[in-house]
């Protein structure tokens, strides 16, 4: 079977509580972790919670990363799903992972499309 994306969801715990409320801070770490891994950004959305907590997207032609920041717990939901093989989630996620500082961090990967390499075939010839 080939999965046409990998889907990463990242569990991370004991951030720094203030990068978690930097809405600015989270959308250059976004940006920077999608570029420095040879994504292609195509658009963003950021909403700042008052008081405190931010939810985000960055869309990427590759799909998107998004996050969402419980800074009173230390807590990020992050989001990194790619599809082809030019983009390497997991080196996304090591960006993010070191930008916010997390102590404690968990990763599931879900692979999505899943297609029978026959059909993969049958549509390239």
């Amino acid at each position: 079977m080939y999965a046409l994306g990998r889907h990463l969801l990242l569990e991370l715990k004991n951030c720094n509580e203030e990068v978690l409320n930097d809405v600015d801070f989270l959308k250059d770490c976004l940006n920077e972790a999608a570029t420095r891994c040879g994504a292609t950004v195509v658009g963003e959305s950021f909403h700042k919670f008052s008081p405190r907590g931010v939810s985000g997207i960055i869309n990427i032609a590759e799909s998107h990363i998004s996050i969402h920041t419980w800074p009173e717990y230390g807590y990020a939901a992050v989001d990194v799903f790619t599809c082809g093989n030019n983009v390497n989630p997991e080196e996304i996620a090591e960006l993010i992972v070191q930008s916010l500082e997390a102590k404690n961090c968990s990763i599931i990967e879900l692979r999505r499309g899943m297609i029978e390499e026959s059909k993969i075939r049958s549509i390239v010839k």
